[in-house]
């Protein structure tokens, strides 16, 4: 008795509650409020990126490929946007949500539509309907049944549960928006990865072949000094080795070489080989751009694509909680008919076919509260999930801009100091073939010095390549590559 005096108490209160909703016209659940910044005001790492000078000015973050001055990479940027297939998936994507917004909101208007039928039968005289008729004079099976009407329908948001399931809607297609311009941003960074890649294959490739080249010139006098008995078989034999082993590191860069123009080629949407003969014969000229420290790790939260759809999600789970609490409210929803039915052909606008109707409709979920409780706390279950989706979404991309400014610095200073390194170790080649040349030292010692020299020299390649990989890498963090003007479609602030 005591838990029926409960439920009927619980259940007046909210009828109360309902009476007071229609009146005020309120919306139950939480309002939405954006989390609190907890980031701080610099990176740990900003002192960094503060000293480094680039070897040209900062370009705008917006279109930081810009900033290479290369203008093949710039071409191929731009076509990777308007061809990429990814892009267009994740566009499709933001239609389809979109799609479910306006259904959202549509949903809260009222309902209208228009039937009509004619239908022309035999009756059968041994159905219940015509053993009844046949009994009266003049009775005619043959019969015209014509019906129309206009009907229109609104449910009341009287709890605002249809203007939280809109909210909601809304924000999960902002949080699409801000996912095809992360889509947008990754596709324009793979493809400059993959450029710097092409070029770094390709300048190792030179070295590797222009140490070949070297090689065979000392092969070449070690064979004209043993036609002087001044050179022996083993000096030959370590020549040919060196030779052979310069060579080897050819085929894995020709590899990697084909590898990333196919890679290219499909994020510029077209089959394997398209443009690669193009890219071949351009020039190999870039530089690696300064980059500007003026937007700190607040700055995230508004450049970030995946930092703005993760706080769409939160705000959308937050209107879920609305919406599930609705529930507990009674849905009240008005519908009405003009219409005109007869079973007589040529007499279905008339007043005696008119057949108007008005309904006045309560849906309440009375005796269902607690798989309503169980609604509203899986909602609630879902915005915790999404509050702390969002906060490690933060964290991770303050994470991702320091690594990027270390890995950025410490590959220049490295490059700087192999440059160094490939100028001695050229010195010394020189200076050893001439010692030999001179009987002063064995061949061993210039074998030793060229093998070095190919080590430093293919280093150099392949970090010149990484560090304009590294600087995509630093503009990929900060989510550049998409215009300032268009973040207000992309999330409300």
């Amino acid at each position: 008795m005591n838990t029926l005096a409960s439920r009927f108490k619980r259940t007046g209160l909210f009828a109360l509650s309902a009476l007071f909703i229609a009146v005020a016209g309120c919306t139950v659940g939480p309002d939405y409020t954006q989390p609190e910044n907890t980031l701080t005001a610099s990176y740990q790492n900003q002192t960094l990126l503060q000293q480094r000078v680039g070897e040209t000015p900062a370009p705008a973050l917006d279109t930081w490929w810009t900033g290479f001055n290369d203008p093949e990479l710039t071409r191929i940027i731009q076509r990777v946007l308007d061809q990429n297939l990814d892009l267009a998936k994740s566009f499709a994507r933001v239609e389809q949500a979109r799609a479910v917004a306006q259904q959202a909101g549509a949903i809260r208007l009222p309902q209208g539509a228009l039937d009509a039928k004619a239908v022309r039968q035999r009756q059968s005289t041994e159905s219940s309907q015509g053993q009844v008729g046949s009994t009266f004079p003049g009775y005619d099976r043959n019969q015209t049944l014509e019906t129309i009407g206009v009907g229109a329908s609104w449910e009341a948001d009287l709890a605002g549960g249809l203007k939280r399931g809109e909210e909601a809607a809304v924000d999960e297609a902002q949080a699409a928006e801000a996912n095809h311009v992360g889509v947008r941003i990754s596709v324009a960074s793979e493809a400059a990865d993959a450029y710097f890649r092409i070029r770094g294959a390709q300048q190792r490739l030179a070295v590797a072949e222009d140490q070949v080249k070297t090689q065979n010139g000392l092969l070449d006098l070690i064979k004209d000094r043993m036609g002087s008995g001044l050179s022996t078989n083993r000096e030959q034999a370590q020549a040919q080795a060196l030779v052979l082993q310069a060579r080897a590191t050819i085929p894995p860069l020709r590899t990697e070489l084909a590898t990333q123009l196919n890679r290219l080629d499909v994020l510029m949407g077209a089959q394997p080989g398209t443009y690669a003969q193009a890219l071949k014969n351009s020039p190999q000229q870039y530089s690696v751009p300064t980059i500007s420290d003026s937007e700190g790790p607040a700055e995230l939260l508004r450049r970030r694509p995946d930092v703005i759809a993760a706080e769409r999600k939160l705000a959308a789970s937050n209107a879920r909680i609305g919406a599930a609490i609705s529930e507990y409210y009674p849905k009240v929803s008005l519908s009405g008919l003009l219409g005109f039915d007869t079973a007589h052909s040529g007499q279905l606008f008339t007043s005696s076919a008119f057949q108007p109707q008005a309904i006045l409709g309560l849906h309440w979920r009375l005796f269902d509260f607690g798989r309503v409780d169980a609604e509203v706390a899986q909602a609630k279950g879902a915005n915790a999930e999404a509050l702390a989706e969002y906060r490690q979404v933060m964290l991770k991309a303050t994470e991702d801009v320091e690594n990027a400014i270390v890995t950025l610095v410490e590959l220049e200073q490295q490059r700087v100091e192999v440059d160094q390194e490939v100028t001695a170790h050229q010195t010394a080649r020189d200076a050893a073939q001439d010692a030999y040349k001179g009987g002063a030292i064995s061949l061993v010692e210039v074998l030793d010095e060229d093998r070095q020299l190919l080590v430093s020299r293919d280093q150099l390649a392949q970090l010149h390549a990484n560090d304009a990989r590294a600087a995509v890498s630093t503009f990929r963090a900060l989510g550049g590559g998409w215009p300032q003007a268009s973040k207000e479609n992309v999330a409300k602030r």
